[in-house]
């Protein structure tokens, strides 16, 4: 059943549009007392608190989702913000210790095989199942599946349908004489390397690669080259791939342009990455693609109407573009919450169209990208932000995810601790490199 408010309705902003959203019908729920963690037979859940765990870039979109969901339902949300790369760690610690502070988290979906396994958080499979009025056939397939199952079973639903995209600085490339972005990794390589010997003094650079030692940042960059190398982490089986050929081309692209970015690239996170961005100090930059909304609302952007978006080159023998799931975020049910009719309604809110609508073009920035196919596709996406609406249009096939399921998080930090060595000239060749990373996975992944 959906535990969805039946009788407001609430007004979203969708750009300068202001568009009345359809009432979520609620199926009939017996009344409950708040002390058991349900909702009244009008689905009001006035005096109850929830607590919600999040990661420091969603702090905006948890806070436009405490407000318009306090507002519908009458309930408390707390928010407790934390860092990207401590959310899974911090929700386990929470429910094994027997603290059990939190209500609902969207964490990383590498995790969630982890956190399933761990018995941290609700096995949601029977009530997604029988609660139609969360559209999951709307869900974009290949974010759906690689963010919510575990197995055959599912443990959440999508929040941040993150994908990169490349983006290009207009200027730049002009100025240097470049008349179109790069289609392929070599043409990127031949590119970054023209601009940053004819502007590197001037502190302008080819690009800004994310290189910091973390899977959300070095394991990004990769990613994204092996997406457009046409490799896979593992085959359909589940079994490692990661010295693959293409694999080996991918990791071999990274090296070569790093020389070329923004200094120095193995302490490159996003924050410095996005600032050089914003600042106009670097003409090409992978990224989520709600870098571009913030390129517009920044209120520190100097790149605003400047700016240009393509998709991930190819390379090697692969001709289609492919998008990268790098990042990703789902909304999960805490195991051992007492509040799981709030916790349920929340995310239903959270993840459904109408509020997806709405994040990925809210000014300020939230930070969320499409997590569905109406949501990619609607009006105010698409006049608003048509560019990135287009180039989004790729995570709909294809996409890159990464391995998930137990130890899928050890894995990544593997990957990306080899990788670490390789940028920095010492992990040898990247053949070995990615030998040593197949050995280890083949150990934790079977």
């Amino acid at each position: 059943m959906s535990f969805l408010p039946s009788r407001r309705r609430r007004r979203v902003l969708l750009g300068a549009a202001a568009l009345t959203a359809a009432t979520i019908a609620v199926a009939g729920c017996a009344t409950q007392s708040p002390e058991s963690g349900g909702e009244g037979a009008d689905g009001d859940f006035s005096g109850q608190t929830l607590n919600a765990l999040l990661i420091t870039s969603h702090e905006g979109a948890g806070n436009w989702l405490k407000e318009h969901f306090e507002e519908e339902t009458g309930a408390e949300v707390n928010l407790t913000i934390v860092p990207y790369d401590e959310i899974g760690s911090t929700l386990a610690l929470d429910q094994q210790s027997g603290a059990n502070t939190f209500d609902v988290a969207a964490p990383w979906y590498v995790s969630i095989g982890d956190l399933a396994e761990g018995g941290s958080i609700q096995d949601l499979t029977d009530w997604i199942d029988e609660t139609p009025s969360l559209d999951t056939d709307d869900f974009i397939p290949s974010i759906n599946d690689p963010y919510t199952l575990v197995g055959d079973r599912r443990y959440g639903l999508p929040f941040d349908g993150d994908t990169h995209v490349l983006f290009y600085n207009k200027e730049i490339l002009e100025r240097n004489g470049i008349t179109e972005p790069p289609a392929t990794w070599d043409e990127y390589l031949a590119d970054v390397k023209t601009i940053t010997e004819n502007e590197g003094d001037d502190g302008v650079y080819g690009s800004a690669i994310f290189g910091q030692k973390s899977p959300l940042i070095l394991g990004a960059a990769y990613a994204n080259r092996l997406a457009g190398f046409g490799g896979e982490f593992v085959d359909e089986d589940g079994k490692p791939t990661i010295n693959s050929p293409e694999a080996v081309a991918a990791a071999e692209a990274l090296v070569d342009a790093v020389p070329y970015a923004f200094p120095t690239a193995a302490e490159t996170d996003f924050g410095v990455g996005n600032g050089a961005w914003y600042d106009g100090k670097v003409a090409f930059i992978e990224n989520w693609t709600d870098l571009g909304v913030g390129s517009e609302t920044n209120p520190d952007s100097k790149v605003a109407g400047k700016w240009g978006v393509t998709t991930l080159p190819v390379g090697g023998e692969n001709t289609e573009a492919r998008a990268s799931l790098v990042a990703g975020f789902t909304w999960v049910v805490a195991a051992n919450t007492e509040k799981t009719d709030l916790a349920k309604a929340f995310i239903e809110y959270a993840s459904s169209s109408e509020v997806n609508s709405e994040l990925i073009v809210a000014d300020p920035q939230t930070g969320i990208d499409p997590n569905r196919e109406s949501s990619l596709e609607s009006e105010a996406y698409g006049e608003t932000y048509p560019d990135l609406q287009r180039v989004n249009r790729t995570t709909l096939s294809g996409s890159l995810a990464w391995p998930t399921g137990e130890n899928a998080s050890q894995a990544a930090q593997i990957l990306t601790d080899e990788l670490a060595k390789l940028i920095a000239g010492e992990g040898g060749t990247a053949q070995d490199t990615l030998d040593r990373v197949q050995a280890e996975w083949e150990e934790i992944l079977g």
